[in-house]
């Protein structure tokens, strides 16, 4: 299903096993494929987009039962619209980060940063991106 999760509705409410939110961002991870993109970014649009992805991923846990899993993705390198965001909503009480690395075979062990995935272009040779995984607390 796709939606606008500003605009939930009601029925939808804890409903779902898993939710991805592939959040809009700044795109910079994909620099190299886009590089209009620096033309078209500003110095604090990290920060106004962060703004946004912690309202939508607020919105899109409304969405997963209890029991089950979100996935929190952008294609930015910057820590504001990545680390901070899933930090921040790590400290809720009803949800437990997943560490990635779990999930990761061992050839792609270099892509976990702490509890999350983080690719760097210049590190490993593929666009920036970045994922953290939580559980929802069981009712």
């Amino acid at each position: 299903m796709t939606a606008d999760l500003l605009a939930l509705d009601p029925e939808q409410l804890g409903r779902f096993d898993r939710v991805l939110l592939d959040a809009p961002c700044t795109g910079f991870g994909v620099l190299r494929r886009n590089p209009d993109i620096k033309w078209r970014r500003g110095r604090k649009d990290p920060y106004r987009f962060a703004q946004t992805q912690r309202r939508l991923l607020d919105q899109a846990a409304r969405l997963v039962r209890p029991g089950g899993t979100l996935v929190y993705a952008t294609c930015s390198i910057f820590e504001e619209e990545n680390e901070a965001v899933a930090d921040a909503f790590s400290a809720r009480p009803d949800w437990q980060p997943v560490p990635i690395l779990r999930l990761l075979p061992e050839a792609a062990r270099t892509l976990a940063s702490g509890p999350y995935f983080r690719s760097w272009p210049h590190r490993h040779g593929i666009d920036g991106f970045f994922a953290a995984r939580w559980l929802r607390a069981p009712s």
